[in-house]
């Protein structure tokens, strides 16, 4: 269990305000000159030997990242770092929690980052519906320009940097990092065609960086602290500490900072309280947001909570938002209504996605009554295996793993669905409200 010494997010209830002269007794803000001095090479370098991988959900090795970035801009041509604060996965709700209680870890994170990437300035594209979070975010980048800590002769680096805080609209898919740019630049928000990939040609035509609000809160502490204590915390590959976002069916729903590779049971039993009525009432779990497939209860008791464990059991980290679902759940409805958020939420670009979504939906609605045939199961397991790798952007495989993981595990409810249906008696295990 993570040790409160060891923890990034000290505020991350709030029981401090957010203000930067308290962020600046919890050290943030902590002659951040210091870590600009260490030069863009130097910084880039930490994060590799960190271990840090993106905590937006695909993992990508964030010091990395940070190194497409072109070292020489070229003349009317500047580097952006763009931050996805666009949090619309289900389930997900760790970025708001650094918004409107720790911001100013972000803003601090957003110069270093930028700095190492030789970023002319950063925009941090706000999820529509946090109000409230974006007014806290726009009140802290105003408090360090007012400190001197950006714009002009940033932190007297000599280094001259610029945040921007940009509210979306609420649409799902602006939070793929294409969709993000083009909306940004005030477009439709549809994604790209990578190539060219946003490193190359990213925001204005310029070479840009995307990156979690996660990803870049966490790189000043990781700078102070150094790249040997945060790759102390979990398995290879899998290193550093973790927001985990815990919902649905525990005695306790919270968000936690804890170490990657945390067995589930612990987490669920040190944060959460257990699981509502015992381990013995647990069904199944989605452990990283709604786009990951689920995994069974008997599967996820001894889960290794990171990306190689989860991905052995056919799911994935994700975002880390672990929706626990007991006994009580109908789980057929369930994957059907995470089914029609993604018909919803599609952009429409993709023929795959934009037929096949709600075609998936309209399948799940008649699995979930019992008003289909047993071959309908395979084909819709098909029809899935179409939409998923076929589309611009990762929604239609967010789109097809639901269901794909429903098949896998909960086949024979499925089939007893449709057989009880046939014999005239109730489809459905538990009440429908």
């Amino acid at each position: 269990m993570l040790e409160d010494k060891d923890r990034i997010f000290t505020n991350l209830y709030g029981y401090q305000p957010w203000t930067i002269d308290a962020a600046m007794k919890r050290g943030d803000w902590d002659n951040t000159k210091v870590l600009l001095d260490l030069g863009p090479d130097a910084i880039i370098q930490i994060m590799k030997d960190s271990g840090l991988r993106g905590r937006g959900g695909a993992g990508f090795p964030t010091g990395m990242k940070w190194s497409f970035m072109p070292k020489e801009p070229k003349p009317g041509k500047p580097n952006f770092l763009v931050i996805n604060a666009d949090e619309s996965e289900p389930g997900s709700c760790k970025d708001r929690e650094i918004l409107r209680h720790d911001p100013h870890k972000l803003v601090e994170g957003a110069l270093v980052a930028g700095f190492a990437m030789h970023a002319r300035a950063a925009y941090i594209y706000v999820r529509g519906e946090y109000i409230r979070e974006a007014e806290t975010l726009f009140a802290a980048v105003a408090e360090a320009y007012a400190k001197g800590f950006l714009g002009k002769n940033a932190c007297g680096s000599g280094y001259d940097f610029d945040v921007f805080v940009h509210r979306g609209a609420g649409a799902y898919i602006c939070g793929e990092e294409t969709a993000m740019l083009e909306s940004l630049e005030g477009k439709k928000g549809q994604p790209r065609l990578k190539p060219p990939f946003p490193a190359g040609a990213g925001l204005y035509g310029c070479p840009t960086t995307v990156n979690n609000v996660e990803s870049i809160s966490v790189a000043p502490t990781i700078l102070r602290r150094g790249a040997a204590w945060f790759s102390s915390f979990g398995n290879e590959n899998n290193r550093g500490t973790k927001l985990f976002q815990i919902s649905g069916h525990v005695n306790r729903p919270c968000v936690v900072e804890e170490s990657m590779s945390i067995p589930f049971r612990e987490l669920i039993e040190k944060h959460a309280g257990g699981i509502r009525g015992g381990w013995d009432n647990l069904l199944a779990v989605i452990p990283g947001g709604s786009s990951v497939p689920l995994v069974p209860a008997a599967q996820m008791m001894d889960a290794v909570m990171d990306y190689d464990g989860l991905r052995a059991l056919g799911s994935g980290l994700g975002t880390a938002a672990v929706i626990v679902m007991d006994k009580s759940t109908d789980i057929v409805r369930a994957i059907s209504r995470i089914s029609y958020f993604y018909k919803h939420e599609s952009c429409g670009q993709c023929t795959p996605c934009r037929e096949g979504t709600g075609w998936m939906w309209r399948v799940m609605e008649r699995l979930r009554e019992g008003n289909a045939d047993i071959s309908e199961i395979d084909m819709l397991q098909e029809v899935t295996k179409q939409v998923e790798g076929h589309t611009i952007c990762a929604l239609g495989d967010a789109a097809a793993w639901p269901i794909q993981g429903l098949i896998r595990h909960f086949r024979p409810e499925i089939e007893r669905r449709i057989l009880a249906k046939q014999g005239g008696a109730a489809p459905l295990a538990v009440a429908a409200e």
